[in-house]
């Protein structure tokens, strides 16, 4: 008894010194742990006070885990147990579990209050969550709350986070003072969707009303501006800030550069650069990042070095910059060797380093390496997003690498972002350019929200694979669905009824883009229509279109009209076209090449060794041709007239009786076309060697029987080569896609999709 009487002063006081560790802020997580046994021994979980208390403590110290546990044991939790909790997930942006207990308070029957709801609409909006944040807005209408300011402001800026703008102004309109912080959300907001009126309007609306804006209501305008690509409102939102006597900051400065860059104002960003200086902005990692990418936009590559050589210390943003910059202006290699040189110095390369190089080489014709990084990423550990995805399967495309292109694609639908618009707009080019049409089609139909660029997409699928009906049916579907057809929509009809010879269709549409769409026409524009006229025979109606187009005809254009009067050995023409071309593109050996077929096509050799001898002074080489092939998950490349293939005997062999048997059929070698001056021999061999024969054999030889080949060529499919591959589609009963420079061929069965007419 005595025993128990001397320990009630000790048992005191270790309990006032629990109260005292739970009244204090700065207390460490052991006590508030011994706190928690103290209070789990003496039954004192009764006190909800005391258990809010320690609750908090956990809350503040991440251990939400506890904290939920000792939720749990409350008896009767109340309404500030809950919300002690929903403000620290908040306030620690742990949005999913703050809207969980925040529905786990509303099944007890406890109806929130001013302080909760702030939290819960926060969660919300860190969520992007609109349909919680519609409810969580409904019931703070319901309770009475929905005048609170504090309340208000939160709803503002959630429907702002969710793009609800108009729902956001409605909000806004009723509050009856509301602080910068919101008036900037709001504002900002409409800058970021290109309400230019609106945004200058409002923020007018703001200084008249006596609420000042700070840097934060300037900052927000101008990324607001850059955001939506309005760029030069970007640029004198800034110029407009300085005049008012406002000193931008760093984020300021960072905010307006990419859209200086993206004008390409080399004088304006010096002088930002200089202002940098001035302000002593030169050490922040992000106004170098920025200065970098700015001075690569405008292709200045030397002030882009100097200014990553001055940084102190790079980070992992400035070495980003740097490497896109140099991508941008053409420097693949040093772009490569940087990236391999900052990997083997342990930098933290994140997904944007990564996915900046694999575009690089996407867009710079080094597909291959594009695939192997890819790779190397996965390896390393880095994941990929929704940005690297399409950055990639172009490069997929571009060599049919449908394998990879599938594996990219399942990758996508793992992660959850097929469906999104950029990834499905890459996979609808990617199984186009790949010679799955239908493939590319269910991706389309699998977007749940199309813009532009995927209806652009589908439509140039069909145009390159001279389905012109399809593509037709899908601009008219385009135009149903109230999305507007642009420029780059026209482009790809008008090269539909081009590659299906629909002169008339294709004229009519060049007409009414510009009376009934209000599109003028650009030079690509007139090159797919002199195409369109070419093809069909009608070579001088192309050239007088030529002869009165607005714009100044480019390389495209004539050279269109050049390609046409080879189909149709038309000279006189083709030599105007020729003419033309040596002035714009005098180091393109195509063009000679061309010139010298047509004459060629006549017979006139000596012609032909004076446009020969003009390339053998210039050093123009004619490119050879190539084709490439996917077989077990590896591109095979193959040269025209190479022997040094490991597989070149049995191709050869392979070759020889494939003639055999079409000799037999009735086929003899279109000769016709070896424009060179040799016995028929030795043409039928020249044919023998052509690429795109090479890589069909080839995909014979190294697949099994009925396995479909997918070929890519550098150049025009010629007509002995569409010949003998229609033939080796019926007897070897093959289908076999085969992607030229001018469209798809799809071969079964012994006829080909383009109905020989390319």
């Amino acid at each position: 008894m005595s025993l128990s009487v001397e320990a009630l002063p000790l048992f005191r006081s270790f309990q006032n010194s629990i109260f005292n560790c739970l009244n204090s802020t700065t207390a460490p997580l052991s006590q508030t742990r011994q706190a928690h046994a103290h209070i789990l021994k003496t039954g004192f979980f009764n006190d909800t006070h005391l258990a809010t208390k320690l609750l908090s403590h956990y809350a503040n110290n991440m251990c939400f885990a506890d904290a939920s546990l000792v939720l749990d044991l409350v008896p009767e939790p109340r309404l500030f147990s809950f919300s002690t909790l929903i403000y620290a997930f908040s306030k620690l942006h742990q949005f999913q579990p703050a809207l969980s207990t925040f529905c786990r308070m509303l099944t007890r029957g406890l109806m929130p209050d001013n302080r909760v709801l702030p939290s819960a609409v926060k969660a919300c909006a860190g969520l992007s969550a609109l349909k919680p944040g519609r409810q969580v807005h409904g019931i703070a209408s319901v309770s009475g709350f929905d005048s609170d300011c504090f309340v208000q402001s939160s709803l503002v800026h959630m429907y702002v986070k969710c793009n609800q703008i108009k729902d956001a102004r409605k909000v806004f309109d009723g509050m009856s003072e509301p602080d910068v912080v919101t008036w900037s959300a709001l504002v900002g907001a409409y800058a970021r969707q290109g309400c230019v009126d609106e945004a200058k309007s409002l923020f007018s609306e703001m200084r008249d009303s006596g609420v000042e804006p700070n840097l934060v209501s300037w900052n927000g305008m101008i990324s607001g501006f850059n955001h939506s690509g309005l760029y030069s409102e970007a640029v004198l939102m800034f110029l407009d800030m300085h005049l008012r006597g406002f000193e931008p900051d760093g984020t300021s400065v960072c905010s307006v550069l990419p859209a200086v860059g993206d004008l390409e104002d080399l004088v304006m960003g010096i002088q930002i650069h200089g202002y940098g200086i001035k302000q002593g902005l030169g050490s922040d990692k992000c106004v170098s990042s920025a200065l970098i990418d700015m001075y690569g936009k405008c292709s200045c590559i030397s002030d882009m070095s100097q200014v990553f050589d001055e940084m102190d210390h790079m980070d992992v943003g400035s070495c980003n910059a740097l490497i896109s910059g140099l991508s941008r202006n053409g420097h693949v290699e040093s772009s490569l060797k940087l990236f391999r040189q900052f990997k083997d110095q342990g930098m933290e390369l994140n997904v944007v380093s990564w996915t900046s190089m694999i575009a690089c080489c996407s867009q710079n014709g080094r597909d291959m390496e594009a695939l192997e990084l890819f790779r190397e990423m996965q390896i390393a550990g880095v994941k990929p997003n929704s940005v690297t995805i399409p950055c990639l399967l172009p490069a997929c495309g571009n060599i049919a690498a449908l394998m990879h292109g599938k594996a990219a694609h399942c990758f996508s639908l793992r992660r959850g972002i097929s469906t999104d618009v950029y990834v499905g707009s890459a996979l609808i080019d990617m199984y186009a350019k790949c010679g799955r049409i239908q493939a590319s089609r269910l991706c389309f139909d699998g977007i749940p929200r199309r813009n532009l660029v995927c209806w652009n997409a589908v439509i140039a699928g069909y145009a390159m694979h001279g389905k012109a009906k399809e593509a037709m049916e899908i601009f008219d579907l385009m135009q149903r669905n109230g999305q507007k057809p642009d420029a780059i929509s026209f482009t790809c009809v008008l090269s539909a009824c081009s590659q299906s010879g629909l002169t008339e269709v294709g004229l009519h549409y060049f007409n009414i883009m510009s009376s009934k769409y209000g599109i003028e026409a650009r030079v690509e524009h007139y090159g797919c229509v002199v195409t369109l006229l070419g093809r069909a025979g009608k070579l001088e109606q192309a050239y007088d279109m030529i002869r009165s187009m607005p714009l100044i005809p480019d390389g495209c254009v004539w050279g269109a009209l050049l390609s046409s009067c080879r189909v149709h050995n038309n000279v006189s023409l083709g030599e105007v076209a020729a003419k033309k071309l040596f002035e714009l593109e005098p180091s393109n050996p195509g063009n000679y090449i061309l010139l010298s077929n047509i004459y060629a096509s006549k017979a006139m050799w000596k012609e032909v060794d004076r446009v020969r001898d003009i390339m053998k002074n210039k050093g123009l080489r004619k490119n050879p041709g190539c084709s490439w092939i996917e077989v077990k998950n590896r591109v095979h490349m193959l040269l025209a007239g190479d022997k040094s293939h490991p597989q070149m005997t049995q191709i050869i062999e392979k070759l020889d009786k494939l003639s055999m048997e079409m000799k037999k059929s009735g086929y003899f070698p279109e000769t016709n076309f070896v424009l060179q001056d040799v016995e028929e021999q030795d043409k039928e061999q020249i044919l023998c060697g052509h690429s795109e024969k090479l890589a069909v054999v080839f995909g014979l030889l190294n697949t099994p029987p009925g396995y479909p080949l997918q070929v890519i060529k550098n150049l025009r499919i010629c007509v002995d080569c569409h010949v003998v591959i229609k033939f080796i589609s019926s007897f070897e009963r093959r289908e076999i896609f085969v992607r030229d420079t001018n469209r798809f061929h799809h071969f079964k069965d012994g006829a080909c999709s383009c109905d020989d007419y390319w």
